[in-house]
């Protein structure tokens, strides 16, 4: 039996720009190509807009937008816009791949030198051109003028503040993936004291306790996003599950298990174009048993022999499929 899959993070978008013609169809460099999904049944598959922190990311970000928003007018018997509980409820049954938008770093609707009201107006056309985003992290590597990288110490700036209030009510979460410790903190902290509506996820992470690595989450953060019924999605690059043992992904799974994730445990593969990246020593970018989507129905039965059937519905679907319900109701 295949198990159907939600997985919170491509960068397949990103991917399109160096096309003319953006075909998701052509498998060579991505993971996470349309046929793979398919072959790896994945069912809902977020498309993240991502751009890093310079000048000309927002003309960047825009295009991937349009992109997006493309796909739909393009390849309606292909897939299909996910936006409510009920585009929610279909995906399971449907022959179609759901997708949703997000933004993976704030810099790409806001430059650095220019007015945040104007990048708040080019966020809102991000979010016409795609209809809805789920989530938008603040950062990249980088420290940018919303807060801090996870290669930063800053925390929590003023305009990262204002976008919050930004955020308040509007059923779009806040993405912890690419945060420094100090904004993690900063944001938990902020939305608290405030009483912000702001759900909260870790879309494509793993746990530093499991491998040590700047970009996992530490045990303070992950118990946080669980504790106010955030999801997290486990990431499958190798310099984030362990660069020598493809055994420690199932390590990560069991360890946000292990932590009261039973309910927040999900999938974030982060599969994105690697050909072009300037760090070769990495390669390859992942273990050959998870390269690409089609992997999912494999790596399901390896988690089965580990875990209930209960726990692999969760992972595969169900405990996004519960946050989604819950984020739009």
């Amino acid at each position: 039996m295949k198990h159907p899959v939600i997985d919170l993070h491509c960068d397949l978008l990103a991917h399109m720009l160096d096309m003319p013609n953006p075909d998701p169809f052509k498998r060579e460099g991505i993971g996470c190509s349309f046929p793979a999904l398919a072959e790896g049944n994945v069912k809902l598959q977020v498309m993240a807009i991502f751009t890093a922190t310079q000048k000309g990311s927002t003309a960047l970000a825009l295009r991937q937008s349009e992109i997006f928003a493309s796909f739909l007018t393009k390849f309606p018997n292909d897939c299909t816009l996910i936006d409510d509980v009920s585009t929610l409820g279909q995906i399971a049954t449907s022959s179609k791949l759901g997708m949703i938008a997000a933004i993976e770093n704030a810099s790409g609707f806001c430059e650095e030198d220019e007015p945040l009201e104007v990048g708040l107006e080019r966020l809102e056309q991000i979010i016409a051109n795609t209809k809805r985003i789920l989530y938008i992290g603040f950062t990249h590597h980088a420290e940018n003028r919303f807060g801090g990288g996870n290669n930063s110490k800053a925390g929590l700036k003023e305009d990262g503040k204002t976008v919050l209030q930004y955020l308040n009510g509007k059923k779009i979460a806040v993405d912890f993936s690419h945060a420094s410790d100090a904004l993690a903190h900063d944001i938990l902290d902020y939305v608290s004291e405030h009483n912000l509506d702001i759900p909260i996820l870790a879309s494509h992470s793993n746990y530093r306790e499991v491998f040590d690595h700047v970009r996992n989450l530490p045990d303070a953060i992950a118990k946080e996003i669980i504790q106010r019924g955030g999801i997290i999605g486990v990431n499958f690059l190798r310099a984030f599950v362990n660069n020598e043992d493809s055994n420690a992904l199932y390590q990560h799974i069991n360890y946000g298990i292990e932590l009261g994730g039973l309910n927040s445990v999900c999938f974030g593969a982060d599969y994105f174009s690697t050909d072009k990246h300037p760090d070769r020593s990495r390669v390859p970018f992942y273990f050959k048993e998870h390269g690409d989507a089609s992997r999912y129905p494999s790596i399901l039965e390896t988690i089965a022999q580990k875990v209930s059937p209960h726990v692999i519905e969760g992972i595969s679907s169900k405990n996004v499929m519960h946050y989604l319900l819950q984020l739009w109701k």
